[in-house]
């Protein structure tokens, strides 16, 4: 609930049901056999994120609020986990889809890998997310990552450490590389804007429309495509370019100056 750029994000209105449970209602439409666990923190401005963990009867763990790779780690070492899905709650678009092609490829090579996600290089439009570890690696990178941003964003020791860790990576299949030009996440209102419009668009047609069902609306319709399209390829490694080995300053970009509209 603490986002500095928009606060309460998850728990914004669409169609009815907050952003958190029309997600996790996207992340139940896999065909692989998962545990959804929320992953909060402990301060008191979350209480809301448990009282709709509970409504929606989704397992919950409460941890740090600042690291993250704390927070995921003891949440899998609670719930038992061999094998652990990494989904931000800002994914409210996730194509369930992609996140079954990216667990099927996790499978098919599981004793070549210890990591697998589809963003490094990330191809996909931003905001279809999937990092996927063995409880291995992720106790290995808890045991020893101890920069800040390793710490808040979970996964970068891993990422950022190949000849510690087996990473494997799958590409969009298209071949396009829509990362940096179509922005599915939110951290901003014109993103909850443009999510809740995809939402009223598709939802009541097939409440399981895909990322290509999206990419099909704003051929149809550009507009939607403009509501956020002045913060595509802004993301957090703008903050930390000089700091990260792996990731170069073409996969990021700075936010404008100042928000068209407000909440």
């Amino acid at each position: 609930m603490a986002s500095s750029r928009l606060p309460g994000k998850v728990m914004l209105p669409i169609l009815g049901k907050s952003l958190l449970a029309r997600m996790i209602e996207r992340l139940k439409m896999i065909r692989h056999e998962a545990e959804i666990i929320i992953a909060t923190s402990e301060t008191p401005d979350d209480d809301i994120i448990i009282s709709e963990a509970i409504n929606i009867g989704i397992p919950y763990y409460r941890g740090s609020l600042n690291n993250l790779l704390d927070r995921h780690y003891q949440a899998a070492k609670l719930h038992h986990a061999d094998i652990v899905l990494k989904i931000p709650s800002d994914c409210p678009l996730i194509d369930p889809l992609i996140i079954d092609h990216v667990l099927d490829y996790f499978f098919a090579n599981q004793n070549d890998f210890d990591f697998v996600s589809n963003l490094h290089p990330a191809t996909y439009p931003d905001g279809n997310d999937v990092e996927i570890m063995t409880i291995a690696c992720l106790t290995k990178a808890w045991e020893n990552a101890n920069r800040e941003l390793e710490l808040e964003h979970t996964t970068p020791y891993i990422w950022e450490n190949p000849q510690l860790f087996r990473i494997g990576n799958v590409s969009w299949p298209t071949g396009l590389d829509y990362s940096m030009s179509h922005r599915f996440t939110i951290d901003y209102a014109e993103d909850y804007y443009f999510i809740e419009r995809v939402f009223r668009e598709l939802y009541a047609d097939n409440n399981q429309f895909s990322c290509d069902d999206i990419l099909n609306l704003l051929n149809q319709k550009p507009e939607i495509y403009n509501i956020n399209a002045q913060y595509a390829g802004v993301n957090w490694y703008r903050h930390h370019v000089d700091e990260l080995k792996t990731i170069t300053s073409a996969q990021t970009k700075q936010a404008p100056t100042k928000n068209l509209q407000e909440l």
